[in-house]
């Protein structure tokens, strides 16, 4: 007796729970950019379309939650950088593109710190992660730009990330201060003058 169909409900149940959870972690960090990772978990629940019960059978603590959104986030920045460059017309324009998802992704990860301040192990480790993430998918965006003549070379992954983030740092707190718009004056800098050779 096959058990096919058995084990395909087992793989369609497992399916739908990921999209479920990928859907909580979207709208988790949809909010946390609007409101901040303190937030109620009632918006999330509203920006989701679910209710608070469901959020909490999840994400027991708001901590797990924030960690849960954090690597989502860096799971998602890290995926789009390739595809970016696929799909963008020029190096250069993929490059800033992903720098805006990064920027987007700086915001949530500022309420980070004061959450998990009791453990500082955990954030280091979310850090450490961070970096060997991102870094190398930067560092390809870096690295076609260049290639391609578009900036100059010898910019690493590390020094434009650790800009950026500078940029953005207490942003949040200050209307009058656009960190988006110095990000891309930043990355626009990164250019190659048209009258500057490529060296061979």
């Amino acid at each position: 007796m096959s058990d096919g169909g058995t084990g395909q409900a087992a793989r369609t149940k497992r399916a739908d729970a990921l999209r479920n959870k990928k859907t909580l972690l979207d709208a988790a960090a949809a909010v946390f950019i609007a409101s901040g990772v303190e937030a109620p978990v009632r918006d999330i629940a509203a920006e989701a379309g679910v209710g608070t019960g469901t959020i909490y059978r999840h994400f027991p603590t708001r901590a797990e939650l924030i960690i849960a959104v954090y690597r989502h986030q860096v799971e998602a920045c890290a995926q789009a950088g390739p595809a970016l460059l696929a799909s963008s017309p020029t190096p250069h324009t993929a490059l800033a593109r992903w720098i805006d998802l990064f920027v987007d992704f700086l915001v949530t990860k500022h309420g980070l710190a004061a959450v998990l301040q009791p453990d500082s192990s955990g954030f280091d480790s979310l850090h450490t992660y961070f970096l060997d993430t991102l870094a190398p998918v930067c560092a390809q965006l870096i690295d076609a730009a260049a290639e391609a003549g578009e900036v100059r070379p010898g910019l690493t992954a590390y020094e434009l990330m650790r800009g950026v983030g500078n940029l953005c740092i207490g942003a949040e707190h200050d209307p009058r201060y656009d960190a988006r718009r110095l990000v891309g004056l930043l990355v626009e800098g990164l250019r190659r003058p048209h009258d500057e050779a490529p060296t061979a």
